[in-house]
């Protein structure tokens, strides 16, 4: 295979495929005269097929609020494990996901990963159209939906591979914030678009979604690449594993991310159950999932500026703050309280998203002296933190459902968010604010931790 230059894409050869050899985005002039512009095509199509895997894999939380009224009359057990296993899934396959990046290339993975999310919309069509059903296949597809879950590893760690490190937090917090306005199309457009015609008509839940998912799997396939850089490397990977911050970044990540995920897909369910008497205002569960995305970007950017520790630190303060005004709204029985504290947590949650991510990169620059095998360490942290991540997800859904079950209230899983919050900030600051931390590790101080 000859030597490629710049962003020139490798002929095909033995690998196949648009393999660019030589990237530097660290150098200002390669950044400026070639680089920026085809991090910027990736990061575009990366966004697309990641916010089609939000997509699917948050479908069955507005799904399982519809299916009592075409005859599918599941408890609320029933129902909340049809929200759990496509968590639980989407969080293993995060895993594998970030792995098969250097094994596979950006591109190919992004083309196969994007192309899975039509066998959960199948699936979907096939249980919704036949009154039979049995529930064992309701909880198949939901676990088939998972595949969307592990596309955000996969592109997260694809993408941070593009861009230099001062531009990582911006960039990573574009992508995730694209993927995870996913959650909230699906929870505005399904609600509308199951209603077209007479009746509720489920199956266009996912028949809605198939030729987005195709026009996306062309794309990726047709105009992404793929970095040799971004080679397996098992070494850096497992020098990962064996890194405690690996572990203390995957823990702070199951508080921000794990939030956003878990309260995205009981949202609905909650205003469902909490307010009976007004199944109108599930119409606005839209918003928290949209609010949350929004804000993601703006966390990495503040964290860029002020430092990741600090600022997600003050999201955690902040998440307790809105847990306790949910606490509240339940006792009682206000509305507007109970939409605005899951707003503002929507908000920390989604601020911390980028926050926490941005650490990452800045921790294993601070920790290997090799700018590429940092790059790989911190892309191996990328997809385990987000799995882990994800997992927070599941524990958020489990803690509802067995408040909901046991005490037929939300107070007992809210105290238990409210502790769980107050870890979060203790962790923080113990590993990356307590000035004997910076006094044993300097460069941590100054380079966006």
């Amino acid at each position: 295979m000859s030597t490629v230059v710049e962003t020139e894409v490798a002929p095909r050869g033995e690998r196949g495929g648009r393999w660019i050899e030589h990237w530097e985005p660290e150098d200002p002039a390669f950044w400026e005269r070639t680089g920026k512009r085809v991090a910027r095509k990736n990061l575009v199509l990366s966004i697309l097929a990641e916010n089609l895997g939000f997509t699917v894999w948050s479908l069955m939380s507005i799904v399982v609020v519809s299916l009592g009224q075409v005859g599918f009359a599941f408890s609320v057990g029933q129902q909340f494990w049809l929200l759990i296993v496509p968590n639980l899934v989407g969080a293993v396959l995060r895993v594998p996901y970030t792995f098969a990046v250097p094994r596979f290339g950006g591109r190919a993975w992004t083309t196969i990963s994007a192309g899975l999310l039509l066998v959960p919309c199948a699936m979907l069509i096939a249980a919704v159209v036949n009154p039979g059903t049995p529930y064992w296949f309701f909880l198949l597809t939901a676990a088939a939906m998972g595949f969307g879950g592990g596309n955000f590893s996969s592109s997260m760690a694809n993408i941070s591979f593009f861009y230099p490190e001062g531009r990582k937090g911006l960039a990573l917090g574009l992508n995730a914030a694209g993927g995870n306005l996913g959650v909230a199309v699906v929870q505005l457009v399904v609600p509308m678009v199951i209603t077209l015609g007479a009746g509720v008509n489920l199956a266009y839940a996912a028949v809605f979604w198939m030729p987005f998912i195709v026009v996306a799997t062309a794309c990726a396939w047709f105009l992404m690449d793929s970095l040799v850089q971004a080679k397996p490397d098992g070494t850096s990977y497992r020098a990962a594993m064996s890194n405690k911050h690996t572990w203390v970044m995957s823990f702070l990540y199951i508080g921000t991310f794990g939030s956003f995920i878990g309260f995205s897909f009981a949202f609905p369910s909650l205003i469902r159950l909490s307010f009976a008497d007004h199944r109108e205002f599930v119409a606005l569960a839209f918003l928290g999932a949209l609010i949350g995305s929004v804000s993601r970007p703006f966390g990495g950017w503040l964290a860029d500026r002020f430092g990741g520790a600090r600022i997600t630190l003050l999201t955690f303060v902040g998440l307790g703050i809105g847990t306790v005004g949910v606490l509240a709204s339940t006792e009682v029985g206000s509305f507007p309280l109970f939409f605005g504290s899951f707003t503002w947590l929507f908000v920390l949650a989604g601020m911390g998203n980028g926050s926490t991510y941005r650490m990452i990169p800045a921790i294993f620059a601070t920790q290997v002296a090799d700018l590429a095998p940092a790059r790989r360490q911190a892309a191996a942290v990328v997809g385990i933190a987000g799995a882990v991540g994800a997992f927070g997800g599941v524990l958020v859904n489990l803690v509802f459902k067995f408040s909901l079950e046991g005490s037929g209230t939300l107070a007992p899983a809210l105290t238990a968010f409210l502790a769980f919050y107050a870890l979060c900030v203790t962790t923080t600051w113990w590993f990356y604010l307590r000035r004997r931390v910076f006094v044993r590790v300097p460069s941590l101080a100054h380079a966006g931790v």
